[in-house]
């Protein structure tokens, strides 16, 4: 029995679910109407389901989410949410508040989300006797940590491997809310990780100004599949509800490339769903945006994980400015070395400057020739300034126009029958035999080679989305002479067949039903993260496992004086000033440290023994 890895990737949109599915993805994530951690990346209904059509032609899944915590007067809605998701044929919903599972629901699979911040064996096996048929791991945790919780719960697990990473827990944070007003968990997060912050001590000394001192760079595990897989990943996620579908393109056909590479070296794994992308452009994950790359903590060692001086993609180093002027109208030119290795400016290329003090500078290569560049946009650029391109105008254009077809194995056997007729043998490669007869009643051939030549040929062609391969051929008697035209009407039929059984196999196909949860009791060590509640059933559910002490959310109780954020990254190792790392240099501070941000102090304490810092409000 060999075990399926499943590529998931985000979908904003139908139209990128498709591009998504065409690049390989065995699976999609979208967002309804409401209740998803993207307030940007909402759908219809309608939508869902139309993209779920497209997706189940290559077996390919579709997971709702709705994971934001709910408000009381929410909870009819996210229950009727759940049952249009099954409705429309979604796989399963991910979920994070902990109200759906005291409701009445159809026989979906409900996903644990990162929202439930799922970073410890006693979580996960809080989650699993809930009733959880995935559990999607926090993005914090190492290869031993995923391991661990692998074993004690032997359940499907899924991790981030690429895109942006919180620089919080998910699920909680709540900075957002506190500084605007917008909560991550009710899927309006402002990304203030992202703003820029003034760092100083209690003595007033400051350490950094104007910096994004919370912005982390970009996960990138791509070279670590072989490695997550040991540690009994199967579901691998790529980041992104709110990037474009340049971003989802680029990423869901590097990581294909990466696990089925993996999968051709061992044979006891295969991929979830059926298809592969030919032909099409080549993946490159530096090209499209990112902060630059981390590979976090997965492997249980702290490292420098900051964005540095940008909080956005500023691209790849082109060069550096030689000379640059104004043109008679005000705008800018200028003329630059350019970087080993790196291609030329083009015309429609998008660069990007950071500037001696730090501002980020940007603009649109109007016209190129040589090594020099002109734009329409009033700047002014100094030589010596390095040069980056964050838009790069010739790789876009072979993601719109080279993409990549998705097309099915399929293997053909072809006979003649006893009653005189073709009989086919259509064996996809992940689906059952399928038969199929077809009249035969034509003239013996006269080139006994030929013709088999022939059936072989027009048979193994492509048809929608199957590629036909003739691997056995059985004809003792005579060889019909079958015209080429009806021989392709014969595959086209084929083709048809196949879709139609699949189709009706698939439909035919539900969910397990599920069989209500248990009430597993929560240990001391859990006991403060599972009891934060937005609603009444949630609240019942925490009381019912043995709660003591059920806290409001944030959300619900603005409170002074209280953790905002949990994060593994810290700032004093960061800068250099690290306990354990350099302990005569961490004397240096003055505690406790404080993010100034807008006119409000944000108060930093750590705890080295544990390697996390708190951000508190």
């Amino acid at each position: 029995m060999q075990i399926e890895l499943e590529l998931l990737a985000p979908a904003k949109n139908r139209e990128i679910g498709i591009a998504a599915v065409d690049c390989g993805a065995d699976a999609l994530y979208m967002a309804g109407p409401e209740f998803g951690a993207r307030e940007a990346a909402g759908n219809t209904m309608e939508e869902v389901a139309r993209t779920v059509e497209y997706a189940r032609r290559f077996g390919v899944k579709v997971y709702l989410t709705l994971n934001t915590i709910l408000y009381e007067n929410e909870l009819p809605a996210a229950r009727k949410m759940v049952y249009d998701a099954y409705e429309a044929g979604c796989d399963a919903v991910i979920v994070q508040d902990m109200a759906l599972l005291k409701m009445e629901l159809p026989p979906i699979r409900l996903f644990a989300s990162t929202q439930a911040n799922i970073s410890t064996v006693e979580q996960a096996c809080f989650l699993r006797d809930l009733g959880f048929d995935r559990l999607i791991l926090a993005r914090e945790l190492s290869l031993e940590q995923i391991a661990m919780i692998k074993r004690a719960t032997g359940m499907d697990i899924e991790c981030f491997v690429h895109g942006a990473l919180c620089v919080s827990y998910s699920g909680q944070c709540y900075l957002s809310e506190y500084l605007t007003g917008r909560s991550a968990n009710r899927g309006c997060c402002a990304q203030v990780c992202r703003s820029l912050y003034t760092l100083a001590d209690a003595s007033g000394r400051v350490y950094a100004r104007n910096q994004p001192l919370l912005s982390l760079r970009d996960l990138n595990l791509s070279r670590r599949i072989p490695d997550l897989v040991g540690a009994g990943v199967t579901s691998f996620k790529i980041e992104g509800r709110l990037k474009n579908s340049s971003y989802v393109k680029n990423s869901v056909r590097l990581y294909r490339s990466v696990i089925d590479s993996f999968i051709a070296e061992n044979p006891g794994y295969a991929r979830a769903s059926s298809g592969s992308p030919c032909g099409g452009f080549v993946p490159d994950a530096a090209l499209t945006f990112n902060r630059g790359f981390t590979e976090y903590f997965i492997d249980g060692r702290r490292g420098k994980w900051s964005s540095a001086t940008a909080a956005k993609y500023i691209g790849e180093k082109v060069g550096k400015v030689t000379s640059s002027g104004k043109s008679a109208g005000g705008t800018l030119w200028f003329e630059y070395d350019r970087e080993n290795g790196a291609a030329p400016v083009v015309n429609g290329d998008g660069l990007c400057f950071v500037q001696k003090n730090g501002e980020i500078t940007g603009l649109r290569a109007n016209s190129c020739s040589a090594n020099r560049v002109a734009t329409t946009e009033d700047l002014t650029v100094c030589p010596g300034t390095p040069i980056y391109r964050n838009f790069n105008f010739a790789f876009e254009r072979e993601l719109e126009k080279n993409m990549p077809r998705r097309l099915v194995e399929v293997a053909l056997e072809i006979e003649a029958a006893a009653s005189g007729k073709l009989l086919v043998k259509a064996m996809p490669e992940r689906g059952g035999l399928l038969e199929m007869e077809f009249e035969a009643s034509f003239p013996p051939a006269s080139n006994r080679t030929l013709a088999l030549e022939n059936i072989t040929r027009q048979f193994g062609k492509t048809s929608g989305i199957f590629s036909f391969k003739v691997v056995k051929s059985s004809f003792p008697g005579e060889v019909p002479f079958i015209p080429l035209s009806r021989l392709n009407g014969m595959r086209h039929d084929l083709a048809r067949a196949i879709s139609e059984a699949d189709g009706r196999k698939r439909r035919n196909t539900a969910a397990p039903p599920r069989s209500g949860i248990s009430v597993p009791k929560l240990s001391e060590t859990n006991l403060t993260y599972l009891a934060n509640c937005s609603n009444s059933l949630s609240r019942e559910l925490y009381a019912g496992c043995g709660a003591k002490e059920i806290a409001p959310a944030y959300e619900l109780e603005h409170k002074s004086g209280v953790e905002l954020m949990r994060t593994k990254y810290c700032i004093r190792y960061e800068l250099g000033f690290c306990h354990k790392a350099d302990p005569e240099r961490a004397k240096q501070i003055q505690e406790p440290l404080w993010l100034v941000n807008g006119g409000k102090r944000l108060k930093l304490s750590f705890d080295c023994c544990r390697c996390q810092m708190f951000v508190i409000g």
